[in-house]
């Protein structure tokens, strides 16, 4: 298990090498040419390895120099500058250039993965107290146990051997797993080439089945969709999980490796996201992501031999 990057100028540094390799250094040439957006958007990873805000990024990287001398920051930028700078570099196409690259500097010149394990996870909206939760609940409806009505939703391929996020989608839940298992193996193909893919019974489906085995990977998940029975499944691969995933195998037993992963991302990162709006909470889960793999890339490709930046500075 590779561990994470707790030194924030080494992540720092990672994410501004990241940027790049993947981002052009002004948006335009009318630009003020004052910060590069690589700069910017290391900024923007250390906010979130931080857990502040945009005005508490901006106070943080005025009290220590360290951090503007390893970003080569001239000019500490304002929180304005860094909010819609983060609604510019985290629109989808180069959310997906970005991350692609972060999975490209870890898996380096392979593409195998031998298991990639597919979940989902949700994160709260906002930071409500629970205590004041369970004193809003009624007293006649003891069973009411669910604090939320919806929450923000992160699906993730996790490389079993080291919980790197392969790749992600993002949205809003409560929703069903099951039509999600296509577009997120499309999108880890698009990163790398897993071998076998292990999900839960959530993503139990004899046409995610079908269409994973047409794409080369093999594929183990529990058939336990549907209403109880004795009968054996229908479908050939659904019958063949009823009946030997527990006996020949074994390598399913991996699966547990993604819960992990986001045991890890949310006990160092956060386990709420502040937006409020769907496509900025969409955002925040990106750049979620993005840093959680930055943390692993450092510790993982050895940063001193991908960055010839010094770490320390007189």
């Amino acid at each position: 298990m590779d561990t994470l990057s707790k030194s924030p100028i080494q992540v720092g540094l990672e994410a501004l090498s990241v940027g790049e390799r993947c981002l052009r250094p002004y948006a335009h040439r009318f630009s003020p040419h004052v910060y590069t957006q690589p700069q910017l958007f290391a900024c923007l990873v250390l906010k979130t390895f931080f857990r502040l805000d945009y005005r508490g990024i901006v106070a943080l990287l005025r009290d220590f120099s360290d951090l503007q001398e390893a970003l080569e920051l001239k000019f500490v930028p304002h929180f304005t500058t860094l909010q819609k700078a983060s609604r510019r570099l985290l629109l989808a196409p180069h959310a997906r250039h970005l991350f692609h690259t972060t999975v490209r500097r870890f898996l380096k010149r392979r593409r195998r993965v031998p298991r990639a394990a597919f979940d989902s996870t949700g994160l709260d909206l906002g930071r409500r107290s629970f205590y004041y939760v369970r004193r809003r609940q009624k007293v006649d409806q003891p069973w009411k146990t669910i604090a939320y009505s919806r929450f923000a939703k992160l699906e993730a391929a996790v490389d079993c051997d080291s919980h790197f996020l392969l790749a992600v989608l993002v949205g809003r839940g409560p929703q069903v797993d099951v039509n999600r298992f296509v577009p997120l193996l499309e999108a880890t193909l698009q990163n790398c080439d897993p071998l076998s893919v292990l999900a839960d019974a959530g993503y139990d489906s004899e046409a995610n089945h079908n269409h994973a085995h047409k794409q080369g990977v093999r594929t183990y998940i529990p058939a336990k969709i549907g209403r109880p029975t004795d009968k054996l499944p229908k479908g050939r691969h659904r019958r063949r999980m009823r009946q030997r995933l527990n006996k020949d195998y074994g390598q399913y037993g991996q699966r547990w490796q993604v819960e992990t992963g986001f045991s890890m991302l949310k006990r160092r990162l956060t386990s709420t996201v502040n937006a409020r709006t769907y496509w900025n909470q969409c955002r925040e889960l990106l750049l979620l992501a993005l840093t959680f793999n930055i943390m692993i890339l450092y510790a993982a490709a050895g940063f001193l031999q991908s960055n010839s930046r010094p770490l320390f500075f007189p």
